[in-house]
């Protein structure tokens, strides 16, 4: 029989009502799970309980937390057949892209879920997502770190939050679903990725900065000169469409040879949920193809910093993590010649 590890970190599913609204509440969740008839019940897997120090709002996230859970996943990694990890859904896209790239040759399931109700509720949908998510970590079918929510399984580094008080909080716009569970859990095995024969590794991250920078009409670039400093490792800029910006009065072209001569790694990506990034398709975007930009194509903004922030951490030469930008390395991104 599977065995799996419940990482529980914080986030909705594990709070109750305060004064001040919600706040994770520990003794509260391990006396609710732990006398969950459903988790012991026939046909489930065995599992072991473990919690973060502390519990967070997932809004509080971090890298040195990123780091705690992909530690506690390596350390862990020959007892279990499965990890579960419980964490609140503003940034779970995030700690999924992150642990997606920290976790390589990864050969188990890493499933993240949570809840929009708290367990504490009566109409908390977090009962569900935790009886599943651990079916589905102790299937043996997956390899690789999804989120697990509302009905649908994702892969981790394709996801993004969709919706604040809907069931269903997360989409992929890029990337079909890994498995669907209805009746029964139906999992699409094209979708999934392969057995990896290499030996499982993590990687922690070092805290490199980096940038978001989100175009919208009359932005006025020369407002983010300040912070284009060798000290800013990579910065993804958002752009419209499938990589264009405004018309920027001259300015943004020096900005950005400017971030190249610094060494400055910039991605593009798209703010429309589904797309692809192809600076060549319109003469607006070239003036980020011309200035050494790369494109993230159709990776969500959540990839991209997770992968900057990993291949900063395994490479010195800017033109290498350029070059890797653009390269599928966990299932982030969809390559010209896989279309």
């Amino acid at each position: 029989m599977s065995r799996i590890l419940i990482l529980h970190t914080g986030g909705t599913i594990g709070m109750t009502r305060t004064a001040d609204g919600y706040q994770p509440d520990g003794e509260y969740f391990r006396q609710a799970i732990f006398h969950m008839d459903s988790l012991k019940a026939q046909g489930m897997p065995k599992w072991d309980f473990m919690e973060t120090d502390p519990l967070l709002d997932s809004s509080r996230m971090t890298v040195s937390e990123w780091n705690t859970i992909g530690r506690i996943i390596s350390d862990h990694y020959e007892e279990y057949d499965g990890f579960v990890i419980l964490h609140g859904t503003d940034t779970m896209a995030y700690t999924a892209s992150a642990l997606s790239f920290m976790l390589r040759n990864l050969n188990k399931p890493v499933i993240l879920t949570g809840s929009q109700i708290p367990l504490c509720e009566t109409r908390s949908d977090g009962r569900d997502n935790l009886i599943t998510s651990m079916i589905i970590a102790g299937s043996g079918k997956v390899r690789e770190v999804c989120i697990y929510f509302g009905g649908v399984l994702l892969r981790g580094n394709r996801t993004t939050k969709y919706s604040a008080d809907g069931m269903q909080a997360f989409v992929s716009p890029n990337y079909p679903a890994l498995a669907s569970a209805g009746i029964s859990i139906q999992y699409h095995e094209g979708t999934l990725l392969k057995q990896s024969y290499d030996r499982f590794a993590y990687r922690p991250f070092a805290d490199v900065p980096i940038g978001v920078i989100k175009v919208f009409p009359g932005i006025r670039f020369e407002l983010f000169e300040s912070i284009l400093t060798d000290k800013l490792k990579g910065v993804v800029i958002e752009t419209f469409g499938s990589g264009n910006v405004p018309d920027d009065r001259g300015v943004l072209l020096p900005m950005l040879k400017k971030a190249k001569e610094n060494g400055t790694v910039v991605v593009v990506c798209s703010q429309c949920p589904q797309a692809t990034v192809d600076m060549n398709a319109y003469e607006a975007g070239s003036i980020l193809r011309d200035a050494g930009a790369v494109s993230g194509r159709d990776m969500t903004t959540e990839a991209a910093v997770a992968k900057l922030y990993y291949l900063f951490n395994i490479y010195d030469d800017p033109m290498r993590i350029k070059y890797s930008m653009e390269r599928n390395i966990r299932g982030e991104l969809t390559q010209k010649n896989d279309l």
